[in-house]
């Protein structure tokens, strides 16, 4: 039987394969604005449609949650939750750092996570107590599947930290305190990903709700790391959120941008 973390890659698979040709013609893209202001395409409704298929279809007593169309079915402890394409804004641009996320919620709690990067043809899973891995996607497959995890020594205060920050221009105040500790760099791929993989030490996602983070928080902590809501929240919903290679690094970063300035 087809575990919930194969299920939640071929439905990435799947939309990943809708999303490209929408990729691929943008300058015919119908384009609109959401209620709050942020763009909406045809390709993020067709992509939510074509994962729900596939998560429908094989597990029909679970809640699916997506970005697009809201929640359907009644969770009965189980809800996949999706964003069909993470960073619309990118993907309208013609820049290939767009996302699919996919993630599996059981009794509160995220349980397997897939984050693709379709123009860049990568992968990136996890399930938890079982670690988290990167492949490349060839001919709609997963091939070369490698294991990753976070830098395992490095910088444990923010000075001299490798940072980075995304959405790069959403809540520039909030970051502001940990620019003036440590440039934030560029990311070719999502930050929360680079931690994992090692590349960074610590990341600010400035904005956002639950499907922003439920897939990348798991993969995170799979690899070796923590996730947070810059308030402390330990787990995924509404707001900022703040992921590092290590606690002390999550915590100066809590700390710090919730420590009133003083005159």
């Amino acid at each position: 039987m087809e575990t919930d973390l194969q299920l939640a890659q071929r439905a990435a698979l799947t939309g990943a394969a809708v999303a490209l040709p929408h990729f691929a013609a943008l300058a015919e893209l119908p384009r609109e604005l959401k209620a709050d202001g942020s763009v909406v395409t045809a390709a993020d409704r067709a992509v939510e449609a074509a994962i729900r298929e596939v998560l429908g279809a094989a597990r029909p007593g679970d809640a699916i949650l997506g970005e697009e169309e809201g929640q359907t079915g009644d969770t009965g402890g189980r809800r996949w939750i999706i964003d069909p394409i993470d960073g619309t804004a990118l993907f309208v641009a013609g820049d290939t750092r767009w996302l699919i996320l996919i993630a599996l919620e059981e009794a509160g709690a995220i349980t397997a996570a897939v984050a693709a990067h379709p123009a860049q043809g990568s992968l990136w899973w996890a399930a938890r107590g079982e670690g988290a891995f990167e492949g490349r996607i060839v001919g709609g497959r997963v091939v070369a599947e490698t294991r990753v995890h976070v830098t395992p020594d490095g910088a444990d205060s923010l000075t001299g930290s490798r940072f980075a920050v995304v959405p790069e221009d959403w809540a520039k105040e909030l970051v502001a305190p940990i620019k003036a500790l440590t440039p934030a760099i560029p990311w070719p791929i999502h930050p929360a990903l680079m931690i994992a993989r090692g590349d960074l030490d610590v990341a600010v996602q400035t904005g956002g709700q639950i499907w922003d983070f439920a897939a990348t928080s798991l993969i995170v902590q799979e690899a070796g790391g923590v996730y947070s809501g810059i308030d402390g929240r330990p787990t995924p919903g509404p707001g900022a959120s703040v992921y590092a290679r290590g606690e002390a690094l999550r915590q100066a970063v809590v700390d710090l941008v919730n420590t009133p300035a003083t005159a």
